[in-house]
Order: structure tokens, then sequence, then C-alpha cells
């Protein structure tokens, strides 16, 4: 367990490892931080404040998560710090009692992914969560073209236009509430920022990116744009958020592990 993270502002310390050299951050919480190496030991008052790691599976919600966590501390005010799409595994920061306080500068850290993505083929929401509704020749993607257009077009800060499956609310409604009646709606372009994008995989139809980015930036319309930068179309077909500032995802707790340790207390 870690009881406080301090990071010293305007220090950064390479240490050869992409998902560990994340941008240097100011301190974040005086709270103690759990994960796979330690849970708190029963008669932990947690109302005073906690930060807990999950790595959220496959095919849950963030608040199936925060759910899960909430009926086993018995913490009411628990809650996430920053969404994970139900078809992405990873880092789910979760705060519960005073530790809440800190979910907003938690959500200002940027964020490490691991995505795949596959040329030749667009979908409504971008990922696989829906069917391919448009296919492209992909034969001339080369793995220097997409390098080449990494760095022209998909570095530093650029602008996204949001998903129409997205939670962000237009005109009083959920745009993915648009999205399943077949209605596109204009969305305002937003400014996101690459700190890294790197190739780690590219094979065929499938290309793998380690990405790391700012605060509200869409992986999967990155995958999306950068299809039709390459003169095809892509989608995301995985995603797994592998660091959060200095927390890794491979700190994390998994959920059996944090199901067995509150039924072995109890």
């Amino acid at each position: 367990m870690k009881e406080k993270v301090n990071i010293a502002p305007g220090k950064k310390v390479l240490t050869g490892n992409p998902a560990t050299d994340m941008p240097s951050q100011p301190p974040l919480t005086s709270f103690p931080v759990y994960d796979r190496s330690r849970l708190p030991e029963p008669g932990t008052d947690l109302f005073q404040g906690a930060v807990f790691l999950v790595d959220k599976p496959l095919g849950w919600s963030s608040f199936d998560v925060v759910k899960f966590l909430r009926g086993r501390i018995r913490i009411r005010k628990t809650g996430h710090a920053g969404t994970l799409d139900p078809l992405a595994t990873g880092l789910l920061i979760i705060c519960c009692g005073k530790a809440t306080k800190s979910i907003s500068t938690i959500q200002d850290l940027p964020k490490r992914y691991l995505a795949e993505v596959r040329l030749g083929a667009s979908t409504p929401s971008q990922d696989s969560a829906t069917q391919p509704d448009g296919h492209a020749p992909f034969a001339h993607v080369t793995e220097e073209k997409v390098r080449e257009v990494l760095s022209d077009q998909f570095s530093g800060k650029i602008r996204q236009i949001p998903p129409m499956y997205s939670a962000l609310w237009k005109d009083g409604k959920r745009l993915y509430t648009y999205a399943r009646k077949g209605q596109e709606v204009e969305r305002d372009p937003r400014e996101v920022e690459i700190h890294d994008l790197k190739i780690t995989s590219f094979r065929e139809d499938r290309l793998e990116l380690d990405v790391l980015c700012s605060k509200g930036t869409y992986v999967r319309t990155l995958a999306h744009d950068l299809g039709k930068a390459l003169g095809t179309l892509a989608h995301l077909t995985a995603l797994r958020r592998t660091a959060i500032g200095p927390y890794q995802a491979d700190e994390a707790a998994q959920i059996e592990q944090v199901r067995s340790f509150f039924e072995q207390g109890a």
C-alpha cells in the first residue's frame, strides 16, 4: 500500500519504460492507496478516505465496479476517477469517503492506453460494440506510412469530434440516445493533447498503439480519424488502460482478489 504519492512539480524521472515515463505532476493525494499488494485491514475507517486501484474486467461498466466495491467496503460515498467503456479493461481508480475530493485531481492526470485498431472497416460506435458499416482497401498502408501520419497529424494538441455513441449531452439528451435511433447531430470539436503515440505491433489489418494522452481523449475516435488519415477506414477492437499518472494497471487489484479478500474478512 502506498500511504502518499508525491511527485515533485517539474521533475520527470525516466525509467526507459513507456508505461511509467509519464509527464511530471504535482502531489496527488494524502489518502492511502490500496492495490493488489495490500487491501485495507479489518476495522480500517475508510470513511476518512481511501483510493483503490482496480483492474476493470471486460464487459463490466465502470459503475459496475464502483457498485461492486461499494457493497463490500460499505461506504456510500464512493466513485471512480475516469470512465472506461464496458469493452475496455485496465486501471480504474476508485475513491471513497473523504478521498472523493481527489477525484477531479486524478481525472486531470494523463492516461496511457494500449489500443488495438483494425484497418479496412468502420463502425458507427468507432469500436467493436457495433457492426461494421463501411469497408475500404488498406493494402497501401505501411508501417512507415502510419509512423509518418502519427507524427504529422496526431502529436501534441489536436481536435476531436466526440463520437455519437458517447455520454456527452446535446440539447438535454445523451448523444448515444440519438445514435441508437440512427440519428446524427452536430458536435463541437474538442481540443485534447497526445503526449506520446507509438506503434507496438503491425500485422496485416491489425495495428497496436501505445497512447499517452490528456483527459477527454477518445481513443476510438483516434482510431477512426487515423483510418481516414491513412486513406482507409478503421475502428478500435480492444483497449486497455495501463496507467493514470503514476498509477499503473500492473499494480491494480483484480476483481476476484477483492471479492475473496472481503469474503474472508466477513
